[in-house]
């Protein structure tokens, strides 16, 4: 992947400038390659001087499809008429960068040559000005380029554009229609796929019932070997175990999904119980590790989470920490300990995991077939967040809020699922409240990795609304602010 840096300057202040230019920014794009750690390789573009250049350049940014967005750094004063045509074209993520050479101005020293060569301060408030007053969403990351602070700020930036950047090449599979007369799971896939870029297909549940039934048995007995050297297994679905024919024939459905999604060019999919024609189980386990291996789902049907999932799974790779499809399951409201008991019947990614899962096989009290196997685990502690897509009717509505992860008060013998207990920020009635104001679902994705600047940039570059509960939160402004909104 990568990300074009395209530096502003003109012709005003001479050659000798324009070369000290070029350097200057070569060395910071050097730098910044050397330092930051995602997988994006920040590309060097010529100085652009004029309206052409800048239409060119910016016009090869977008026909590239390694390219994910553009960062813009106006070394000198660049006239902002200069970039009209070009920024009229852009449609990827743009960082304006903020900076300059040297972080210190040089007192003893400083001439009118200086201060020619080094005109960030005013160029890149002209450059400021021409994208407010055509509306080019971007964002600004104002610092010294070697500060820790400005390339961890970057980071985040480059991670939410390829995040943005695969979302725009993703396909969505569908496997069975949405669980019947539920409101959050349904959605506009036209707008959707005009809104993010990503195409929601949907198939009868015997396309998918083909693909598990072409899967050899060698196949599944060495994905069982791998499930027995990566998680610890229950005593029934061990080699003997009553439930071993349960565990295998996950093996077959793991398999089976992947080849169809491969096949097809699927990064996301969703599926429903209340549809599993020609399956033997709900897909449990075989959801679960999808979802580790960097898959998008959403549980019946939401094909709007099964799409942020996957988006917030490329912007966290490689990161600390996983994210998941997640349901707020129920309360505890004890004074001074509130939390919510996050999980689903089975689909809980184990990249979210405080410790080592367990493959189990238990009934499932809905869906009317065999008993599924499922990892399960408590998630781990720390900050998170509950990301939900919500359509609401003529528009999209991002909602955010920030958590606390939290080991469970006690075991939990009797529930057989992988989950995630969490406090709400800024508490629990504040957060839950101002949750149901803002109309948020209760299909999410729990995030362990990503920040809420990155989904409020997000939000930004798709051109969506954006609703974020955080500690800074009211609830008074919650209820005056969606009391009013139709």
């Amino acid at each position: 992947m990568k990300i074009y840096f395209l530096t502003g300057s003109q012709h005003l202040y001479g050659p000798e400038t324009l070369v000290q230019v070029a350097e200057n920014s070569k060395k910071i794009v050097a730098s910044l390659n050397d330092n930051l750690t995602n997988s994006a390789e920040i590309v060097w573009q010529p100085t652009l001087t004029d309206a052409e250049l800048v239409y060119q350049t910016i016009r090869r940014a977008e026909a590239d499809e390694e390219c994910a967005g553009v960062i813009a750094w106006m070394h000198t004063f660049s006239p902002a008429k200069i970039w009209i045509r070009g920024l009229s074209i852009l449609t990827k993520p743009l960082c304006q960068l903020h900076t300059q050479v040297h972080r210190d101005i040089p007192y003893p020293d400083i001439d009118m040559d200086y201060m020619n060569l080094h005109q960030t301060a005013h160029g890149g408030r002209e450059f400021g000005h021409m994208c407010a007053k055509m509306g080019v969403r971007r964002r600004v990351i104002v610092g010294h380029w070697a500060q820790a602070q400005v390339q961890r700020q970057l980071e985040n930036w480059i991670r939410v554009a390829r995040g943005i950047s695969s979302e725009r090449r993703m396909k969505v599979a569908r496997f069975g229609d949405n669980m019947r007369n539920v409101a959050v799971t349904e959605g506009d896939k036209v707008s959707a796929h005009v809104t993010f870029g990503y195409q929601v297909d949907g198939y009868g549940m015997g396309d998918l019932v083909e693909r598990v039934r072409a899967v050899k048995t060698a196949q599944v007995a060495e994905l069982l070997e791998e499930y027995e050297d990566t998680y610890d297994l229950a005593a029934n679905v061990r080699s003997g175990g009553d439930r071993r024919t349960h565990l295998e024939y996950s093996a077959r459905l793991e398999l089976g999904l992947k080849n169809f999604l491969e096949e097809g060019g699927y990064t996301a999919f969703t599926d429903t119980f209340e549809d599993l024609h020609g399956l033997e189980q709900l897909p449990g386990l075989a959801t679960q590790r999808l979802m580790s291996q960097g898959y998008g789902f959403g549980a019946e049907g939401d094909w709007k989470t099964a799409a942020l999932v996957r988006t917030m799974k490329v912007m966290g790779e490689g990161l600390d920490g996983g994210n998941s499809f997640m349901e707020d399951y129920t309360y505890h409201f004890e004074p001074g300990a509130e939390a919510v008991l996050g999980a689903h019947m089975l689909e809980i990614c184990p990249s979210i995991a405080g410790g080592r899962p367990r493959i189990e096989c238990h009934p499932l009290g809905i869906g009317g077939k065999a008993d599924p196997c499922r990892l399960v685990f408590d998630g781990r502690e720390g900050p998170a967040l509950n990301a939900s897509l919500v359509d609401m009717g003529d528009r999209f509505r991002l909602v955010v809020n920030t958590v606390t992860g939290r080991s469970p008060r006690a075991k939990l013998p009797k529930l057989p699922v992988a989950r995630v207990l969490w406090e709400p920020h800024p508490d629990m009635e504040t957060g839950v409240a101002a949750w149901i104001y803002a109309g948020g679902a209760h299909h999410t994705c729990f995030s362990q990795n990503i920040s809420t600047e990155q989904l409020i940039d997000y939000a930004t570059f798709t051109g969506i609304e954006c609703v974020v509960i955080d500690e800074h939160s009211r609830l008074r402004e919650f209820q005056n602010h969606f009391n009013q909104v139709r």
